[in-house]
């Protein structure tokens, strides 16, 4: 049976997901840490999330005074919050990931993957956003 070899853009795809998902494995086992170790003020701190659990996520956000959407960027100097930096990192990897693979597939001219990694980042993007929510 033949060895099986990978591609250029398979390898750099393949790489490029590895790198991410271990950033995002790092900052989240971090925050994580830097949480439970009180290294940074939390925006709910973990004494109180057990009178919070049973509650209605409208509820939660108007109690806790948390953001919704994007909102949480502006807290990642809170302990609680900065796990979700990690959460974006693992989410986004796949756009870097396909956005690197746009000029391998353009420079041999194969305009259908080009248009194929555009859309799925633009689809990415527009979940992200919202907009496709």
């Amino acid at each position: 049976m033949k060895p099986v070899t990978q591609s250029g853009p398979q390898m750099r795809y393949a790489m490029l997901l590895e790198w991410g998902t271990r950033a995002g494995l790092v900052v989240l086992l971090g925050s994580f840490a830097a949480y439970l170790a009180g290294w940074l003020p939390a925006h709910v701190p973990p004494q109180d999330l057990p009178r919070f659990w049973s509650q209605p996520v409208a509820a939660f956000l108007g109690q806790t005074g948390s953001p919704t959407g994007w909102g949480w960027l502006a807290l990642l100097d809170r302990g609680d919050m900065l796990g979700l930096a990690g959460i974006g990192i693992l989410a986004g990897c796949s756009m870097v990931a396909l956005l690197a693979l746009v000029p391998m597939y353009a420079s041999v001219r194969d305009r259908a993957f080009v248009a194929l990694c555009l859309v799925e980042v633009a689809v990415l993007l527009g979940a992200a956003s919202g907009v496709a929510a």
